[in-house]
């Protein structure tokens, strides 16, 4: 407990902030997604048929947006309930739209030959991309199967 308290002690006074905000994200999006359809949720973002370009981000946006994807990661760690990767993806996403940064999210499903083999293993999964970078939710993305695909941002 106590290397985790000077762990976030160390952090600056913005990534402090971010950690904070992402953290309590996290809980009302967790909320919402059990109170509200994702349907709902979604409804600013465009909904995708097929995979869109990725919208070409500077040097400074594409740092931002990993610094920011890596941060939700982290405050999903220390949250006392399951922060799952669509909670993540979507606090992600809302943090970075404030910012003014485009970019798009996936859903995907297993694609079923590992889950005959280790049925423990999640059956969906969420990831988000900036750019040609996957800022949150990249572990294990390529074992499943783009169902859809939310966009928001200039390449909406």
């Amino acid at each position: 407990m106590h290397q985790r308290l000077s762990q976030f002690a160390a952090l600056s006074s913005t990534d402090k902030l971010l950690f904070l905000r992402a953290w309590l994200m996290l809980g009302w999006l967790r909320i919402a997604l059990m109170c509200v359809s994702f349907k709902q949720l979604s409804a600013s973002l465009t909904h995708h048929r097929q995979k869109p370009a990725a919208t070409r981000l500077n040097a400074e946006q594409v740092h931002l947006a990993t610094h920011i994807g890596g941060m939700v990661a982290r405050a999903g760690r220390f949250t006392p309930w399951q922060s799952s990767c669509l909670t993540q993806v979507m606090v992600a996403q809302r943090l970075l739209a404030r910012r003014g940064i485009p970019g798009q999210f996936y859903l995907g499903v297993s694609r079923g030959k590992e889950l005959q083999t280790d049925p423990t293993l999640p059956v969906a999964h969420a990831w988000l991309q900036c750019d040609n970078r996957i800022v949150n939710g990249a572990a294990g993305r390529e074992r499943f199967a783009i169902v859809s695909t939310f966009s928001w941002g200039e390449a909406a």
